[in-house]
């Protein structure tokens, strides 16, 4: 008759358990993973950031366009033609000055002497002689925002470093409140029926009244972990599905039917050592890098300042001839009698606003190198850190499976001698809850090192 019952008890306990996971479908991580990267408002988010930065370097190359512009006027009045003046003109940025050319047709009764009657063309440079030589605003600009885009790259890559940690952890919290809602539901169902078989055994005279209570407050108390379990299952497949989002930018929940690949627990190594680990990120982490690309900006800007300490000296040449046609008949003597120039000078005398200028930018360049500074040596200690977590929370693993093994040895023996007769339930309840205590301890332990793992990951700012 007992064997019996336990054949039936076993049966009813796998059954549903059997069909429940039949309509289950697998999540992997690499799944969960690669829909963040394509479609998380976040990730979507930083590819804009670098657009602006990509748009702000276009405008830039805008201060080398060509351009044509027209002057043209006229008066005439009372039947006079006074004057007319048609000046198209073609300027062409250099990385150092200026060429400009163009056309005049000019003509009229009280023309400016300083325009040439009838038709003349002109060919001339404007240069730099001293403040502009080297860089200038323009040059500047341009430079600064060749380096604002490779800065936004980083950023980019350090924004999906953070984002992708906080969705690995959301997806082992979830794998581990999986596990243990299913291990408390499946212990809910065994103490269930040896509820049920009890009360049977109760009604036959084989088991008192204080062996059904007994079994009654264990399910209660398995009960109510269950509930926990379930209430924390919720809530992690809540925090899960704030990193699903569709194509059309709209989020959606995980179904129910849905479960997480608890297996992301079971390989969890380094392939490099910590001195490797700290060395890649002091040279590739993006923040670092990011922090480079801002020295290198505030470097193109201190050189524009130390420019700004000099003299405005710039000179413009023009080779002048008649009609349309600038360069026919060129030769030097040609040169020699058809050309106009002329130089500019502005110093000021003091100097104060550029000594200023450049010494606000220096210390910001030494503030920043502070902040790198700083950054490196917390880096440096965060992965210290992490690496040290790991290393003893996987000794501390190690521990905690021993202890499982060995208490669910205890409680399967308890179990046999129950079934036996040579056992209390109030025995076998205490072995079920020293294993169950044991066995959430370990999933416990495996989130901590899960989390360990990819923090030093995220140290290193190698999540991408």
């Amino acid at each position: 008759m007992k064997k019996l019952i336990s054949l039936v008890f076993l049966f009813l306990v796998i059954q549903p358990i059997i069909a429940q996971q039949s309509n289950e479908k697998l999540f992997s991580l690499d799944e969960f993973i690669t829909i963040i990267k394509t479609n998380h408002p976040i990730a979507k988010q930083t590819n804009l950031q670098v657009q602006q930065t990509e748009a702000g370097l276009l405008a830039a190359k805008g201060n080398f366009d060509p351009s044509i512009s027209i002057d043209a006027s006229k008066k005439t009045f009372d039947g006079k033609n006074y004057y007319n003046y048609f000046n198209p003109e073609l300027k062409v940025p250099l990385p150092v000055g200026d060429i400009k050319t163009g056309v005049e047709d000019n003509g009229g009764g009280n023309l400016n002497s300083e325009f040439t009657p009838g038709r003349s063309s002109y060919f001339g440079i404007e240069l730099p002689l001293a403040k502009g030589l080297l860089i200038d605003k323009r040059r500047a600009v341009l430079k600064q925002n060749k380096i604002f885009v490779q800065q936004s790259l980083q950023e980019q890559k350090q924004t999906i470093n953070n984002l992708l940690f906080d969705a690995y952890v959301a997806y082992a919290k979830w794998a581990a409140d999986y596990q243990l809602y299913q291990l408390f539901s499946k212990y809910v169902s065994i103490s269930n029926q040896r509820l049920h078989l009890l009360k049977i055994a109760e009604r036959n005279g084989d088991k008192s009244v204080m062996d059904t209570l007994e079994a009654f407050t264990q399910l209660q108390n398995l009960q109510i972990l269950q509930n926990n379990a379930q209430l924390n299952l919720l809530n992690s497949v809540l925090d899960v599905s704030n990193y699903l989002w569709m194509q059309n930018d709209s989020a959606y929940a995980l179904a129910e039917n849905i479960v997480p690949y608890t297996a992301i627990f079971s390989d969890l190594k380094f392939t490099t050592d910590l001195t490797t680990y700290i060395e890649q990120a002091l040279a590739n982490h993006p923040l670092l890098r990011t922090y480079n690309f801002k020295l290198d900006a505030l470097d193109v800007e201190r050189k524009l300042k130390v420019q700004n300490l000099l003299p405005t000296l710039n000179t413009k040449v023009n080779l002048l001839n008649q009609d349309y046609a600038v360069f026919k008949g060129f030769d030097q003597a040609f040169f020699q009698n058809n050309n106009k120039w002329g130089i500019d000078f502005k110093m000021p005398l003091f100097l104060r606003e550029g000594r200023g200028e450049l010494k606000r930018t220096k210390l910001k360049i030494e503030e920043t190198n502070l902040d790198l500074s700083l950054k490196k040596w917390e880096l440096e200690n965060k992965i210290r850190s992490y690496y040290n977590e790991f290393v003893l929370v996987q000794q501390q693993l190690q521990t905690a499976l021993q202890a499982y093994e060995n208490y669910n040895k205890l409680y399967q023996n308890e179990l046999l001698r129950f079934n036996n007769g040579e056992s209390s339930l109030f025995i076998l309840n205490s072995r079920e809850n020293k294993a169950l205590e044991f066995y959430q301890k370990t999933v416990e332990l495996r989130v901590k090192l899960f989390k360990a793992r990819y923090a030093i990951d995220n140290s290193a700012g190698l999540l991408q």
